[in-house]
């Protein structure tokens, strides 16, 4: 079949889209791995132009809930009311035939409704080399696990080097073929320098004959020197750094760092430099007013301070930002009218941001056990945004070298080494668990051998995933969540809650959560699902914050005691009431300005948190077996949280 006249793809394809598209159109399951700004969104493209045109519905999963939202925009300026998206704080038009779905409402579907999924004959899985995050890799790893045969896949990766390996475990899974396409070479091609005791290297031959030097040749690095007095690199400055790139004409840029306070210091510091002419400065303010206007953000504390950044051609952007004023700057950028945003790896996973030039403040980051150099994924997703496809001819990543902090032989494999493989973090959640239980009871372990964790490891490995997971049966046995029949009601109750099911089903079942007024229920939810930051001082009590302690002390301390029995970690988190005052004050309708005041939490973590909490208390009106007070409240809550700037939907819409 050839490309549909109406493509939105005017121009000749690669030879790996090209090959891509073959495959796809002989209705065969894909595997890509490509590199970062190569051209496979033009596969996923091609896959809903496709499909839309043959009256056929797909799926698409992008890796984080802000790349769903810039796809659901751009998939309804093409295909109108075609269009869907489902993400857990956020449903419009949910029986569209294109749906955007986050991950884990997909793998939500699959166990509990499957049948919804009758009529989809694709599902998209972007950047799927997340299956080895930490905390979310498992739900992917579940998602392709469950997904039925009747659906193709296409799975777009960044370079890995087990491409082949994930795909055999997809065949393997799912008795189908699927195709594997490689492509090592970027359309456009980088060019690496490195900023080292203030000076400019164009090869890393030249920085570790030069840049190196004071440093033992390079070979590691020596904060003394033989004579007892202290070594000290010269500081890479930031001035000199940008000054390259305004002689060389190479931005946009974007500059990586890691911590949020550095965003801002930096963007601060490069602000003394304007990057505009007058006539940029006056159409860069102009459309900044007119999104700020359009967000209703005119008068945001935050937005006073960024006018002075936007007027030099500069931004940042990171996590504790108002998501409209995160949207706002991105929209700025992709103008190409702001040269110069700093940000965190995140604004890397997936979002359409392309620039000319990449900058990477330092080449290691914070871990639990120090400082570590950055895995070599990382180091190519963040470089891969240098290089505009059709506009630039080459891409430029600079690296700001300490040769105090980095050695040579460090940076070499940085530069060179293979990327990670992918390996899985597989590890079923209790609400899984009880899902699977209900429709296969104690032969849900047989599904453990087509686990890619299975795939991938043997013998002890292998009987340590499967005990694990046998563990996690029994204290749901032991705990009156399920019986030799089937699910009980306090198991049928937690099936529909992910992450945080024992807690709330245990005091369901108590029939303490009936007890709870919406303020209560909502504040109880916030503090299950808050995750302090280290540091973070502990809140001043609210009302509600002892009470609400005292009636999680039992049953918590239960399920703690269980999950030592049967070897289970970590172990059940108590609830943080961080954010009691802030829930409690916004359901009162204070304003938004007022929450910072009552909680040590940035603005972009309190909105976070209101819409994770929305999420778990809509599981909670939603579900099919709670209590109808219990439901009743759990809406009443929610609806009274979700305004203005906490929802998802009246931001997505604007």
């Amino acid at each position: 079949m050839q490309m549909p006249s109406h493509s939105i793809h005017p121009f000749p394809y690669d030879p790996f889209q090209q090959r891509a598209i073959d495959v796809i159109d002989r209705d065969t399951s894909l595997f890509v791995a490509a590199p970062t700004g190569s051209g496979k969104t033009v596969l996923a493209d091609y896959v809903i132009e496709r499909s839309l045109t043959r009256h056929e519905r797909v799926i698409y999963t992008p890796p984080i809930k802000a790349l769903s939202n810039q796809k659901f925009r751009d998939f309804t300026a093409r295909h109108g009311d075609q269009v869907g998206i489902m993400t857990g704080d956020v449903t419009i038009n949910p029986r569209a035939p294109l749906i955007i779905m986050t991950t884990e409402i997909y793998r939500n579907t699959l166990l509990e409704d499957p049948a919804r999924l009758a009529a989809y004959r694709w599902v998209i899985f972007d950047e799927i080399h997340y299956l080895d995050d930490p905390e979310r890799g498992t739900v992917w790893e579940e998602a392709i696990l469950f997904t039925p045969p009747h659906i193709n896949l296409l799975a777009l990766s960044a370079t890995i080097p087990n491409v082949e390996e994930l795909a055999q475990w997809i065949r393997t899974v799912h008795q189908r073929p699927v195709d594997v396409i490689e492509e090592r070479t970027r359309p456009v091609p980088l060019t690496v320098l490195f900023q080292c005791q203030n000076t400019i290297f164009t090869h890393h031959q030249d920085l570790k004959q030069d840049g190196y030097r004071g440093a033992e040749h390079g070979m590691r690095p020596r904060h003394h020197r033989r004579d007892g007095q202290r070594w000290t690199a010269p500081a890479n400055r930031i001035d000199k750094l940008i000054r390259e790139l305004q002689d060389h004409d190479r931005f946009p840029c974007i500059f990586f760092t890691f911590g949020r306070r550095r965003t801002e210091e930096l963007a601060w510091e490069i602000s003394g430099m304007s990057l505009l002419s007058p006539e940029e400065r006056a159409a860069l303010r102009a459309m900044f007013e007119e999104l700020c206007q359009r967000f209703h953000l005119t008068h945001d504390r935050s937005i006073e301070a960024l006018r002075h950044l936007i007027d030099r051609g500069v931004g940042y952007h990171h996590a504790g930002m108002l998501p409209m004023v995160k949207e706002v700057l991105e929209r700025c950028f992709t103008s190409r009218l702001m040269k110069l945003i700093v940000t965190t790896e995140t604004f890397a996973l997936g979002i359409n941001m392309p620039a000319r030039s990449v900058i990477l403040d330092t080449l290691k980051k914070r871990s639990d056990s120090g400082f570590e150099l950055l895995r070599r994924r990382a180091f190519l997703q963040m470089s891969g945004r240098a290089g505009r496809r059709g506009m630039d001819e080459a891409g430029f990543v600079y690296l700001r070298v300490n040769p105090t902090h980095v050695t040579y032989p460090e940076v070499l494999r940085l530069l060179t080494a293979d990327p990670e493989p992918v390996r899985s973090r597989f590890n079923m959640t209790y609400a899984t668990l009880l899902n699977l239980y209900r429709q296969h009871g104690r032969a849900l372990f047989d599904l453990f051998p087509k686990t890619l964790y299975y795939f991938q490891t043997s013998g002890a490995q292998r009987e340590q995933g499967l005990d694990l997971m046998r563990r996690k049966l029994d204290l749901l046995t032991s705990m009156g969540y399920v019986s030799p029949t089937g699910l009980t009601k306090k198991g049928e109750f937690g099936s529909w809650i992910y992450g945080y099911e024992l807690m709330l089903s245990e005091l369901y079942t108590e029939g303490q959560l009936n007890a709870l007024d919406p303020v209560a229920l909502a504040i109880f939810v916030a503090a299950i699902v808050f995750e302090p930051r280290p540091r973070t001082p502990s809140p001043k009590p609210h009302r509600w914050s002892k009470r609400l302690a005292h009636i999680c002390h039992a049953p918590l301390a239960r399920i703690h005691r269980e999950e030592t029995r049967y070897r289970i970690a970590p172990k059940a988190k108590a609830p943080a009431f961080h954010l009691a005052h802030a829930i409690d004050a916004w359901m009162s309708n204070a304003p938004f300005e007022r929450l910072t005041k009552l909680c040590d939490v940035d603005e972009g973590e309190i909105v976070r948190y209101f819409r994770m909490t929305v999420q778990v208390l809509r599981e909670l009106a939603d579900s099919p077996v709670g209590d109808e007070p219990l439901q009743a409240t759990a809406e009443k809550a929610w609806r009274r949280i979700n305004r203005d700037v906490i929802d998802a939907e009246t931001q997505l819409r604007l």
